[in-house]
């Protein structure tokens, strides 16, 4: 079903140019009225100051065509070519006011030209100041406009960077799968049946993963217990696995294969490098503002290897582009255990 755009805010839908034409012009006429109070109120006074706003509007839209069809205040002030014509604007609008003076008569019937040049300096003032103002509004239009653009650039690179990183699938423990389904055939082919199913379950997570920029921690739980599972039967007893998940998260937000990275970290650089193995622990509760989880496993933190940095750093990145800044991933060793912490904030 087609869905329609939400409409836009009531300051958004307005004509501001038209509001701010209006309302300038009629405080011009207001003006104007004000300096002739020392004359009596008059029909003839009304008329020549709304005359003036009505001239001043006209001329003002008749500039306005011509800067933006000569792109005059686009970049750099043009002032060599906006000088002269408002020096026009400035007589043609004086003029045109001092014809109303003559048809209108507020003060008697006009019979000197001395008025012209202080007429010309303040109508020219006026329109310098429109100009200026007009240019102002519309920098800070094309600057909004800038920066409504590349925030749209930056998300989209975003997404882009986070369906990339989404994509990845480590091939190590694709092989080692197959590997260990390879030795199950000939053992127990219900168990080689079994560890297919959650070979296939996990890939569809990861593939399905790409598609969106989070999934449910419950899900995401139910793709690390299957990689667990198959990861058992390679390990066998050398790997040990609890999981003190408690109640009421399974709903939270988490990009999608983030705590795969780390538990799949867990079993290649600790539980694979002990000949005796190890255990893996994962744990999440509640915490201030979001969710805390931690992976860890016996063994050390082995700090010269490249993959783990890279592997962590990838989950980072994931993280913190699905759920902003606040989200946050550590790595650190603590009485013969290593911690892959991550703290996954609240949605706004």
């Amino acid at each position: 079903m087609p869905t329609t755009a939400p409409p836009k805010p009531l300051l958004a839908r307005l004509n501001w140019y038209w509001i701010f034409q209006l309302a300038g012009w009629n405080g011009a006429a207001l003006l104007s009225l004000a300096s002739l109070s020392r004359a009596p109120l008059s029909a003839a006074i009304i008329g020549v100051s709304w005359c003036g706003a009505a001239t001043g509007l006209l001329l003002s839209i008749a500039w306005r065509r011509l800067l933006r069809r000569r792109g005059w205040i686009a970049g750099r002030f043009a002032w060599q070519r906006i000088v002269p014509c408002l020096l026009l604007i400035a007589l043609v609008q004086s003029l045109l006011v001092g014809a109303s003076y003559a048809l209108l008569q507020p003060f008697g019937p006009v019979t000197s030209w001395l008025w012209l040049p202080s007429a010309m300096v303040s109508w020219f003032g006026i329109f310098l100041l429109w100009t200026i103002l007009y240019a102002m509004i519309i920098a800070l239009r094309r600057a909004s406009r800038l920066e409504a653009e590349t925030l749209r650039l930056q998300v989209l690179a975003k997404d882009a960077e986070l369906r990339a990183l989404q994509a990845q699938v480590n091939p190590h423990f694709f092989f080692n799968s197959l590997n260990s389904v390879r030795a199950l055939v000939f053992e127990d082919r219900q168990a080689a049946a079994d560890t297919l199913d959650r070979l296939a379950a996990l890939m569809r997570h990861a593939l399905n993963a790409g598609r969106h920029d989070t999934v449910a921690l419950a899900d995401e739980l139910g793709a690390v217990r299957a990689y667990l599972e198959i990861e058992a039967i390679r390990f066998e007893a050398r790997l040990t696995v609890r999981f003190e998940i408690k109640s009421g998260l399974g709903a939270t937000p988490i990009p999608p294969m983030a705590l795969q990275t780390l538990v799949e970290n867990a079993v290649r650089h600790g539980i694979e490098q002990q000949p005796e193995g190890g255990t893996i622990v994962l744990n999440a509760q509640r915490a201030a503002d979001g969710v805390r989880i931690t992976v860890a496993n016996s063994g050390v933190l082995r700090t010269n290897s490249a993959s783990t940095g890279l592997g962590l750093a990838n989950a980072r990145q994931r993280l913190q582009l699905a759920l902003g800044p606040a989200a946050s991933l550590s790595l650190a060793e603590h009485n013969g255990w290593v911690r892959a912490e991550l703290f996954l904030p609240e949605p706004s």
